[in-house]
């Protein structure tokens, strides 16, 4: 997530942590905070004062992320355990990356977008990866068919986001990593109890009301803009 930057100064473990804006993401942020984070310093700790660039750790997580989804396709208990336990530290690493970013002053736009544009890739490839695995190991076609219905549905969902950050001219692009947390720990925890069926289930209920929901968001903010006084205005071409 930038550049490379000699720093001598000391480790500031409060300095590496993002502040969540997301009143909702506050309630469940405990789990990045307390969970993935503590863990994520002792990497930052280890790379600080090396050469190691954030954006190197960005492409160690991008790995971690390929390397769960291909156990994951497996369609063995073994292999699913490998894949979730792979899913978590990719999360891991893709929080230490953003740590050691913004405790060594290296953040850039660049290296911001990079980070979401492999999470998209690596969110993506597990899901896909997950309903291959599944429906081979429980024989069932619907599991494989509710699965790739969830990635695509999740490519939606993640397609509406950007569109209306866009429109809103918001220039911050999610924290997407305090819920991404609590995904790979859902997919670790499916994984260990042999359940990654209830993760299909979930997700896909998941993706079609959050879709719902962003696509009623949208064509509210519509209707407000036409009640407002400045609706007489000429709109932009498209």
């Amino acid at each position: 997530m930038g550049t490379t930057k000699n720093n001598e100064s000391p480790f500031d473990y409060r300095k590496s942590l993002k502040k969540p804006t997301d009143p909702f993401l506050n309630k469940i942020k405990f789990i990045d905070i307390y969970l993935n984070r503590p863990v994520a310093s002792l990497i930052v700790r280890a790379v600080y004062k090396t050469s190691i660039t954030p954006n190197q750790l960005t492409y160690i997580s991008f790995f971690l992320g390929l390397l769960g989804a291909f156990f994951l396709t497996r369609g063995k208990y073994l292999y699913f355990i490998l894949g979730g336990v792979s899913a978590q530290l990719c999360s891991i690493v893709d929080g230490a990356d953003g740590m050691l970013a913004r405790a060594k002053n290296m953040c850039s736009e660049y290296g911001s977008h990079l980070d979401l544009f492999l999470d998209r890739i690596i969110d993506f490839c597990l899901f896909a990866a997950i309903a291959l695995g599944a429906g081979t190991y429980f024989k069932d076609n619907r599991l494989l068919f509710l699965g790739l219905l969830g990635s695509g549905l999740y490519l939606l969902q993640t397609n509406l986001f950007y569109i209306t950050k866009s429109y809103l001219q918001v220039k911050d692009k999610g924290e997407t990593g305090e819920t991404r947390a609590v995904v790979m720990w859902a997919i670790l925890i499916c994984a260990l109890v042999n359940r990654l069926d209830i993760y299909i289930y979930l997700g896909v209920a998941e993706t079609v009301i959050v879709n719902i929901v962003r696509v009623f968001y949208f064509v509210s903010l519509g209707k407000k803009k036409n009640s407002s006084p400045s609706a007489d205005k000429p709109e932009p071409k498209r």
